[in-house]
């Protein structure tokens, strides 16, 4: 007799056939240099691309100084009091830029009504941790005191990212939590990274996810961890890196997390839920059956990537806009 099995969908085919067509996966050895130019080889149909107000800005917040940020303004009727959300871009903390994530900024601004402000935080090897996340929290007590020239109402901001970015929105919303503010009211993470383990299912599932496979995921963790940092215990990793390995999580703004069956980070988002909730943080976990890693950026032109990103977008514009 056969042995029972539960067999996954598998993947979406419009996603696999884009995944196809437009191969992403490199190693250490290919240098971050090839790594950044396949990132931006995917770039969506501008035709598809939402009309709006957009600005570009060079800030600074205490000895930070020139950290580019984005400024989305979305296309309503309103231009006062705004709920504003500070987007961080995924890419490993290696590669991305404020370009390979302009079609995901402008979807968060549209879908959320409110200002996105996309930040363009100091990428390893050439600036490893924690420097990305030191200007990421520049970045966002800049926003927390420059909302109201912006438009924006100071009582209602947001963070959100995909996979490092929504590793730094994470630790964002702890840094935030512990230093008196900007006080956060949601934050939105897709696939993010949150434990640094690399025994959890969905690695041993996924070795060869499309888009984040084992040399992809070696690649990004030799070019943005410095000698020091040893991933061999996860558990006894920074928050600042593995914002899972935060002692007490309770008092964190509500969450929605959004995983992908095909990812091996997926249960890295699942162990955060299980965190958040276990410490009274609302929390909705979602986990994309038929996905992989990424599935954010293929919203425009994949109907499945689209249905699962307007999930976490509608829970991130009912937080802001609640009463």
């Amino acid at each position: 007799m056969a042995e029972s099995t539960t067999a996954r969908p598998g993947i979406d085919p419009i996603m696999q056939a884009l995944l196809d067509a437009f191969p992403l996966t490199f190693t250490v050895d290919d240098g971050v240099g090839v790594a950044r130019e396949k990132f931006r080889l995917l770039k969506a149909p501008p035709e598809l691309l939402p009309e709006m107000r957009i600005e570009e800005r060079t800030i600074d917040y205490g000895d930070i100084t020139g950290i580019p940020v984005r400024i989305y303004w979305p296309p309503v009727e309103q231009h006062v009091n705004l709920p504003i959300v500070v987007f961080y871009h995924g890419g490993g903390w290696a590669i991305g830029d404020l370009d390979t994530h302009d079609p995901v900024a402008r979807a968060h601004a549209v879908a959320a009504e409110a200002i996105v402000v996309s930040v363009d935080y100091r990428l390893a090897p050439e600036h490893p941790f924690p420097q990305g996340i030191d200007d990421s929290w520049a970045a966002l007590r800049w926003v927390g005191e420059h909302a109201s020239e912006l438009g924006g109402d100071p009582s209602r901001i947001a963070v959100a990212g995909d996979s490092a970015g929504g590793n730094i929105s994470a630790v964002m919303a702890q840094l935030a939590r512990d230093n008196g503010g900007p006080t956060l009211v949601f934050q939105l993470l897709w696939y993010p990274s949150t434990t640094g383990d690399t025994t959890l299912p969905s690695m041993i599932e996924n070795p060869d996810g499309p888009i984040l496979d084992e040399a992809v995921v070696a690649a990004f963790m030799q070019w943005y961890l410095p000698p020091e940092i040893d991933m061999s215990e996860p558990a006894k990793l920074p928050p600042t890196l593995a914002p899972a390995n935060t002692a007490d999580l309770s008092g964190l703004p509500p969450a929605f997390i959004g995983t992908a069956e095909y990812d091996p980070i997926r249960d890295d988002g699942a162990r955060y839920a299980e965190l958040l909730s276990a410490a009274g943080v609302p929390v909705e976990l979602y986990n994309a059956p038929t996905l992989v890693h990424g599935y954010v950026s293929f919203a425009l032109v994949v109907p499945a990537a689209a249905e699962a990103t307007n999930r976490g977008l509608a829970a991130l514009k009912a937080a802001l806009h609640r009463g």
